[in-house]
């Protein structure tokens, strides 16, 4: 078997899917506005969502082409062998695997700066000076390729240790450090955020007595410092146990009324009593198998390394293949699977916010939301089965109109 044609042929396949579904996403711009939401936007409003959604699906669409275009010149002309010269095992996988990550970024950081800091601030919501995006984009790098390189190394040293125990031992280890991670991450995202308490007040006692009513307790409620790089507000619920935590963007605090806010912050609440963090746990352990499994497979599996060029097994490039060729053939599935749950849970915790009497305040408030981010109304319902995490606004406010 020819493994590099079988690649090529995968990874065109992916780049074809992926191409479809920015296609659908630029298509629906012709979609009806469902009547629910014909209010959100006026006729200019309205006009400005249609440039500004048209000029980032062209930003997106030259990304994708660009990074297919990258990746094939790198797997056609065998470029990562030569970036990878060391015999040592752990030295080569680290040569290629920051070879990969530094090109990944310099790409990255020339569509993030058209993104955020050309188009967003064009459109009024990038507040990000252009230090700030520099230093979000080196701490990006540094943390992601410092994370890269720590898990393939692990991987290896466990795989040449075990061998094919690696498979039951590491998905154990990444699940274990993924839910580290989860609960620690009110205190990891200070990395990129400052985060101060609510102040003393009517919103802090009518929080309060919400979070009492419920017999429910946080370890904080938070207001981050969200204006510091965008106008755009939103809210989260984040942490499990100990450190659980509501964080408040500043800028919902200064677009919203007092209601409102108590509207969006029993919808986080309600997150919190249904415990959906640990409810996708599960979905996303199983994920972690998948994902091992195919680097697992792709590093026994000798024969692959010649075809593109290596004289032997590169555990970054094992890597590498598992996530760009391998692993988007199967994501559709999971993703399929995972939104759907993350979809239910979005209802629930609105069912939540209805049940405390603040069912009108919620929909007032998430129409305030979709306007001020210029939100896609009428999204394309594959994108919304396969991607998104949140219905859509018409989904919501028709669930929470026939609630009451």
């Amino acid at each position: 078997m020819n493994f590099k044609l079988l690649g090529l042929i995968l990874y065109a396949v992916s780049f074809v899917y992926e191409l479809l579904m920015q296609f659908l996403d630029w298509r629906s711009k012709d979609n009806p506005v469902p009547e629910n939401v014909r209010d959100v936007y006026d006729a200019e409003r309205y006009a400005t969502w249609l440039r500004y959604h048209g000029e980032n699906c062209a930003v997106d669409l030259i990304s994708t082409v660009v990074s297919f275009l990258i990746y094939l010149a790198l797997l056609l002309l065998d470029v990562l062998p030569r970036v990878a010269p060391s015999e040592n095992p752990y030295l080569a996988a680290i040569e290629l695997l920051m070879f990969i990550m530094t090109l990944d970024a310099l790409a990255g950081a020339v569509f993030s700066y058209i993104s955020s800091m050309v188009i967003d601030t064009k459109y009024g919501f990038n507040k990000r000076t252009v230090k700030v995006f520099v230093v979000d984009q080196i701490k990006s790098y540094v943390i992601s390729s410092g994370v890269t390189v720590a898990l393939v190394c692990g991987f290896a040293a466990i795989y040449r240790a075990l061998g094919d125990w690696t498979l039951v031992l590491f998905s154990a280890i990444v699940a274990v450090i993924l839910a580290a991670v989860s609960a620690l991450y009110p205190f990891l995202s200070k990395v990129f955020n400052k985060f101060t308490p609510l102040p003393d007040g009517e919103l802090r006692d009518k929080l309060t007595a919400l979070l009492t009513k419920n017999g429910y307790t946080v370890r904080a409620i938070q207001v981050m410092d969200g204006s510091r790089r965008d106008t755009r507000a939103n809210a989260y619920f984040s942490g499990f146990g100990k450190t659980k935590t509501i964080v408040l963007y500043d800028t919902l605090l200064d677009t919203m009324t007092a209601d409102e806010i108590v509207a969006v912050f029993a919808h986080e609440l309600g997150h919190g009593l249904h415990k959906d963090t640990l409810k996708t746990m599960p979905l996303s352990a199983l994920q972690v198998v998948f994902i091992v499994l195919a680097v697992w497979l792709t590093v026994r599996t000798g024969a692959i390394y010649p075809d593109f060029g290596f004289e032997g097994v590169n555990y970054g490039f094992a890597f590498f293949l598992a996530s760009v060729i391998e692993l988007p053939i199967i994501m559709p599935v999971f993703s399929l699977l995972s939104s759907g749950l993350t979809r239910r849970a979005e209802y629930r915790a609105d069912a939540h916010a209805v049940s405390e009497g603040y069912g009108p305040e919620l929909i007032s408030a998430l129409k305030k939301l979709s306007r001020d981010s210029l939100t896609n109304l009428s999204p394309s319902p594959i994108q919304v089965k396969l991607y998104y995490s949140h219905p859509t606004l018409s989904q919501r406010i028709a669930a929470i109109e026939g609630s009451k």
